[in-house]
């Protein structure tokens, strides 16, 4: 019985959250100024390490490539790395896929692209809705796992983070709809236990793990915007020195 709830669970994660993206809270803002942080790109990479890697692997990531967020080898390999001791291997987690699948019914989905597959989906940038995500989490004893989520509801994973954020519910008002009357988050939460973290350091930390899930899905991505910007630079002073060449050419044409 257990495996199979578990297996549920897990098939819902594997789905993503489009039944989110169809009502419910609304995305919050992810600090973009977070994507140029290097210390926060560090950060987002410990916390994933720690927190995510168990269960999802990033298969399509290589550790050392985390070098390029100004990690060294060596602390890659003392901080991060546990499930092998080559830092060119991919992410992968300890599990074995096949066995991850026999114990729970579904193999906990892969994490390389998931903020880039979350834009695609129609969630926001990704990142807003990662970053709304790890925020909504609400203490919950009527589903299996103890957790739901008001970005996701129903959501199969559990709250990992629980211990760094704490306890929280919602704050629900009633209004009427369309005759009826319906409960509407106000936007507000209530403290039910404190974590390790206070709000701020929490949302500053899941902005630091989102900017890093963003960073893994597209390494280059700041590359590609720097390269963009210097393309349309150089047509805009080519086209400026073609405008003069062609009324040079023409000046004395009547």
């Amino acid at each position: 019985m257990m495996k199979k709830i578990i297996a549920s669970l897990l098939t819902s994660l594997s789905l993503g959250g489009a039944m989110a993206a169809g009502g419910g809270v609304a995305w919050d803002r992810f600090p973009t100024e977070k994507m140029s942080d290097m210390a926060a790109l560090q950060n987002g990479a410990k916390l994933f390490a720690n927190y995510c890697l168990n269960c999802h692997g990033a298969a399509f990531h290589r550790f050392n490539r985390l070098q390029e967020i100004g990690l060294t080898n060596e602390q890659i390999k003392d901080n991060l790395m546990f499930t092998t001791d080559k830092v060119g291997e991919t992410m992968k987690v300890a599990m074995d896929a096949k066995e991850a699948k026999e114990w729970f019914g579904a193999t906990p989905p892969d994490l390389t692209l998931v903020a880039r597959s979350r834009a695609a989906a129609g969630q926001g940038s990704g990142a807003d809705y990662l970053y709304t995500l790890w925020r909504s989490y609400y203490r919950d004893d009527s589903k299996a796992t103890g957790w739901d989520n008001l970005a996701f509801p129903s959501i199969g994973m559990p709250h990992v983070l629980w211990e760094l954020q704490g306890e929280r519910k919602p704050v629900f008002e009633e209004r009427e709809d369309h005759g009826q009357q319906v409960q509407v988050f106000t936007g507000r939460w209530e403290l039910v236990k404190p974590g390790l973290m206070s709000p701020q350091q929490y949302d500053s930390a899941v902005g630091d793990m989102v900017a890093y899930l963003n960073w893994m899905a597209e390494p280059q991505q700041k590359q590609r915007f720097n390269l963009g910007v210097g393309v349309l630079v150089f047509l805009g002073i080519f086209a400026l020195f073609a405008w003069r060449l062609n009324a040079a050419y023409w000046k004395d044409v009547k």
